[in-house]
This record gives C-alpha cells, sequence and structure tokens, in this order.
C-alpha cells in the first residue's frame, strides 16, 4: 500500500497541500495566498480561476519538495471554505464571475424579501439554516440574476454551480473533458438547498430561489472515492474525501461521539458539536448541519456557531490600521498592558453571525478614554473572539442539553497564548491544544479519504492519532469573569441596527 495520504485545503485566504504519514504527522506541505477582493462595502469576492492555479502550484511544490510521486499517495481528500459560490461554464471552464465569498452580504435585500412570507425561518425546518447572507442558495441566485447571460445558460444547463469543493474536484478530474460534477453532504447541507433528512436538493426551495436543479452537483457522501486526479503532479490518485472546513476540523480533531466539541480559530470561529445521527434543531441562533458521512454509514450531524470575524480582524489591524506588521505581534502588543482598559470591540463588519443572526448589524467599538491605547484595542480585539466564543457556547449547552466538559481548539489563532488562557477563563471550561494543530482541516479531508481506500480500517485508527499538547484551565475570578462579560453584551447591543 502507497505509504502516505494528502489533503488540499481550500480556504478563505489560501490554499494548500498537505501530505501527511499514518499516524497523521504532516511531512510535506506548501501554501499560497490568494487575492481579497472587495469591489463595494460589503461584496467580498475571489477569483476561482486565480484559487485553481494556486491549488496546482502548491500541489506541485509539496510532491516535488519530498520528491514524491503519485504511486506514493494512497488516496486525496478535499477541503474547502464553505458557502463561498462558484458558477462556472461547463463548456469553456470559465467561471461567469468572481466567487462570492461566505462574507459577502449583497444579498441582504433577498433575505429581508424571503423572510417576509414565515420570517428569518421560514426554510430552518428543513435545512436547519436561517435566511442569511452567509449561504449558498442566495448568492447563486444573486449571480443568475445579475450576471448577464448567466440565467439563459442556466436553464440551457450549461453552467455549474459548486462550493469550491465542486469546482476543485471538476477540475482536476478534467474540466471540460469529463470533470465530475459532485459535492458532499456537508458543503451540500451549507447551501440552504439540501432537505437535512433526505440529503437530496428540496425542489420547493429550489423553486422558490429560482435555481436550476441541473446546476447542482450530485451529492455524495464525505468518504467515498469520487474520481481520479487528471494532474501530472497527482496522476491518477483516487480524489476520496470532501468535508466542508469546519466539519473536516470535527473530524480531525476526532470529536467522532455526541456531545464531542471543536473550535477553529481562523478567519472566523467555527465551533461544532456532534449531535450523533438525528439533527437537533436550534432555538437559540445555532445552526443544525450535516457533520460527515462516511460512505454508506448514516449521516452524523451537528449544531454549529459561525462567527464571522475573529483572525479576520487581527489581519485587519496589520492591513487597515497598520498598527501591527504581522499577525503575532497581536500578543506582543496586547501584552503591554494587563486588562483591556474598559475598550471592547464588536466586530460586526459584516452583520452578527451565531447567535444572533443581525445581518443589520456593524462593528463598533465601546468604551473608549483617554487612558485606551493601541495595547488596549489589540487586547480588546483578541477577547473579541473569546467572548464570541463563549456565546456560542452557552447557546449550545442549551440547545443540545449536553454540559460542555472541555473545548478542543485548533487553527491559526491556537497559537496565542495569552487568547487561548482567556477563553479558558472566560468560559470557564478547560481549553485543550492537541499535538497535530496546524493543519487539522487538511488532516479531516485525508482522514475521511483514507478510510474510504481502507488506508484507515476504522474510526479508532483515527482516534489513536489524537493527543493533547497543552491545557489551559481557567483561573479568572468568577465576579470579574462575569462583569467583562456582561460589558461586552452591552457593547454587542451597540452594534444592531446600524443599517436600514
Amino acid at each position: 500500500m502507497s505509504s502516505y495520504i494528502a489533503a488540499i485545503d481550500q480556504g478563505t485566504t489560501s490554499s494548500r497541500f498537505i501530505v501527511f504519514d499514518k499516524s497523521g504527522r504532516i511531512v510535506s506541505m506548501a501554501q499560497k495566498e490568494h487575492e481579497q477582493i472587495y469591489p463595494r462595502a460589503g461584496w467580498v469576492e475571489h477569483d476561482p480561476e486565480e484559487i485553481w492555479r494556486r491549488t496546482q502550484e502548491v500541489i506541485v511544490e509539496a510532491m516535488q519538495l519530498r520528491g514524491f510521486r503519485p504511486g506514493d499517495l494512497a488516496a486525496m481528500g478535499i477541503t474547502n471554505q464553505r458557502e463561498t459560490t462558484v458558477v462556472w461554464n461547463r463548456k469553456t471552464a470559465k467561471p461567469v464571475s468572481n466567487a462570492l465569498v461566505w462574507q459577502d452580504t449583497r444579498v441582504d435585500d433577498a433575505v429581508v424579501e424571503f423572510a417576509r412570507d414565515r420570517g428569518a425561518d421560514r426554510f430552518r425546518g428543513k435545512t436547519g439554516l436561517p435566511l442569511a447572507t452567509y449561504f449558498s442558495g442566495l448568492k447563486i441566485r444573486w449571480i443568475l440574476n445579475h450576471v448577464a447571460g448567466a440565467r439563459e445558460l442556466a436553464e440551457a444547463g450549461d453552467v455549474l454551480f459548486g462550493n469550491i469543493d465542486s469546482f476543485l474536484v471538476w477540475k482536476l478530474t478534467g474540466g471540460v473533458n469529463g470533470g465530475i460534477h459532485v459535492t458532499d453532504v456537508t458543503n451540500a447541507s451549507r447551501t440552504q438547498l439540501m432537505n437535512l433528512r433526505t440529503l437530496e436538493w428540496d425542489t420547493e426551495i429550489l423553486e422558490a430561489f429560482g435555481i436550476p436543479e441541473k446546476m447542482l452537483p450530485r451529492i455524495c457522501s464525505s468518504s467515498e472515492v469520487y474520481g481520479t486526479a487528471q494532474i501530472t503532479a497527482i496522476k491518477d490518485v483516487p480524489i476520496a474525501g470532501i468535508l466542508g472546513d469546519q466539519q473536516a476540523a470535527l473530524v480531525g480533531q476526532t470529536c467522532l461521539s455526541p456531545g464531542e466539541a471543536k473550535n477553529t480559530y481562523g478567519t472566523g470561529c467555527f465551533l461544532l458539536m456532534n449531535t450523533g445521527c438525528e439533527p437537533v434543531h436550534s432555538s437559540h441562533g445555532l445552526l443544525t448541519t450535516v457533520a460527515y458521512k462516511l460512505g454508506t454509514n448514516p449521516a452524523q450531524y451537528a449544531l454549529e456557531g459561525s462567527i464571522a470575524i475573529t483572525g479576520a480582524l487581527v489581519q485587519w489591524m496589520r492591513d487597515n490600521l497598520g498598527l501591527i506588521e504581522n499577525s503575532a505581534e497581536i500578543e506582543t502588543l496586547a501584552r503591554t498592558v494587563s486588562d483591556n482598559g474598559g475598550v471592547y470591540f464588536v466586530p460586526a463588519f459584516s452583520g452578527l453571525y451565531a447567535p444572533y443572526w443581525k445581518s443589520s448589524a456593524r462593528g463598533v467599538i465601546a468604551g473608549l478614554t483617554r487612558y485606551a491605547n493601541k495595547g488596549h484595542l489589540a487586547r480588546a480585539v483578541l477577547e473579541a473572539t473569546a467572548f464570541q466564543t463563549r456565546e456560542v457556547v452557552e447557546a449550545m449547552q442549551r440547545d443540545a442539553k449536553i454540559r460542555l466538559e472541555v473545548l478542543r481548539a485548533d487553527g491559526g489563532m491556537v497559537e496565542n497564548d495569552l487568547l487561548m488562557q482567556f477563553q479558558a477563563d472566560i468560559l470557564h471550561l478547560p481549553v485543550v491544544r492537541p499535538v497535530s494543530r496546524a493543519a487539522t482541516t487538511g488532516l479531516g479531508a485525508a482522514y475521511a479519504a483514507g478510510l474510504a481506500v481502507g488506508y484507515f480500517e476504522n474510526l479508532n485508527d483515527l482516534r489513536a492519532n489524537w493527543a493533547v499538547e497543552h491545557t489551559w484551565s481557567p483561573i479568572m475570578e468568577e465576579g470579574r469573569r462575569e462583569e467583562t462579560y456582561r460589558m461586552w453584551k452591552r457593547a454587542v447591543t451597540k452594534s444592531f441596527d446600524w443599517t436600514d
């Protein structure tokens, strides 16, 4: 058997190709960023063709780094930024527009329009999702309605929709020369077009949104052989796993039993709790989503709390304000002060996601005085991530009726010790960082692919790879914890209804 498994990890800001050994250790990796495009306030786009170029480049680089040949890989998986919407011409392979990124809010008018009939939860019973700018369905509708000729091409069956996973699989398996048009249940569950129980496209919602079903990919499990790669560096390697990035992190963290939860600290924060084989519908502002479906086994579900802006706020401090030169400097700057100085930063740049779902909210900095300095602002930036996570944890515990015992953390921000300690303090829970944390999303996709081809025998093989590298235990005094959280909640209310 081949010695390694691999994954494409196509994220919001960059693309990676990662090769793992059987213990889940990274043996080769390459990464390249792509452009973030902001045509107007609230609009966020990516160039799909640039993403495809970067993906090919990182595959070649990671394979060459260790002199790997395609035969060295047993299989590869794909994990991707979810909800980001691509529509492309099946005959020319050209996208009809830039991809609309999950953060993009241009469909906010459509959210209001559809919510007039039966409210924001109009489709929640079927999809587990409220009407929001976040999901792919209304983004597809926007492209069909606003890009010249797109709707006519869709009706004729000449354009295809996919989240980034579908676009990459189609490209990897041949594109215009027989490319396979598929997605997995986790990505399909983020379109607001799939019925959670049947795991099929819902004709009622498609009709309401005006989306032809013929443009949608075939829905598959998260772990099966979809096809083989046709590009030289990985020629004939089975593509055998697809998971949306946050579900991939859940698998990579081996949260494979009900009640186990992880939080990924990336561009946004995404906290998922495994709820088992039955979907748990939320009454506290969370999303019900598919956690994974491994081959012919029943689908497993999760509750998710999605926070739009966490690591992106650190990037904003770097790129827009110039207060730091690189993201790692945020901790150094925050440590120049002993507390936040009464400053709270609510980063509702594209509205508030869980548990509020207020698309009309906008970012605010509250509590400024002459005493406040850039160190206080840096600390407020980090604390905003932890405060938002507590709000989601509280909602999740109420919905699932499960008391969280420990939070498994991954993503780029887990290297920030100050943030992780404050997270444990404000949650009053242990926060653990696993040994394999640098590429948890990629590892989850590789696990799914490895299971599909027999590289891993069963889930116990995955659990055996997981180990704790560091644990943060809460040390903050209760009175201080609750008072600072109370002030955060007050600051959040100041962000509400900023736009009409």
